[in-house]
């Protein structure tokens, strides 16, 4: 029997946003073949940081881990988007500080997932629906470097990444400008059923899934 296990923030632990509506973990087992079973062990609020804590409590028959983790550490480096700085080159080089922050933090929570030795597909960042246009293009700024550091660490270690840039791209698949409604959660939730059930998924080869 296979057993998916979810990872990481509200991405993936949505249910206090979708307004009675579905959420994720449970879209996630409506679609997933009989036989299968799916574990939410994501924790909204969560960043890198607490990856560690929540895979010390996963099934133990778990057989596959999908990693959504990043948004909350994009938020609490968000006051660099509102920093003043006397150049371009200054800008350039608060960024450069803060993704490499990131790219240390996610390697770490990478590695602990690893560890496992299960099948592991990892998440990008969305970008949100944030309505203010200028902060709007400044958080892609950022959040296109955190992105980066995501998509490389996967392809080191030839993982399977679901970008959630295209999954998530409509003012509707958000409940506020940060947080999936149920109607992204169920994109969401069928771009992890199509991960976990492609061929390729038990087997080390890079690959972006967008739906």
């Amino acid at each position: 029997m296979s057993h998916v296990v979810l990872l990481g923030d509200s991405t993936l632990d949505n249910a206090s946003y979708t307004a009675g509506g579905p959420d994720v973990i449970s879209q996630v087992r409506q679609l997933l073949p009989p036989g299968w079973k799916a574990t939410l062990s994501a924790i909204d609020g969560s960043t890198t940081e607490e990856i560690l804590e929540q895979l010390e409590s996963i099934p133990d028959d778990a057989t596959h881990l999908i990693l959504s983790v990043g948004g909350n550490n994009a938020i609490l480096r968000a006051d660099i988007l509102e920093k003043p700085v006397a150049s371009t080159g200054e800008a350039f080089h608060l960024l450069s500080a803060v993704a490499e922050e990131f790219e240390k933090q996610y390697r770490k929570a990478l590695f602990t997932c690893l560890s496992r030795r299960l099948p592991l597909a990892v998440c990008t960042i969305y970008h949100g629906n944030f309505e203010a246009e200028a902060f709007r293009r400044r958080a892609i700024v950022v959040l296109t470097l955190f992105n980066d550091a995501i998509v490389r660490c996967a392809a080191e270690h030839q993982l399977l990444v679901i970008d959630l840039r295209f999954v998530c791209n409509a003012p509707q698949d958000f409940a506020n400008p940060i947080e999936p409604s149920a109607i992204g959660g169920a994109k969401i939730a069928r771009a992890i059923v199509t991960a976990v059930m492609e061929p390729s998924a038990t087997k080390r080869r890079s690959q972006i899934a967008t739906s």
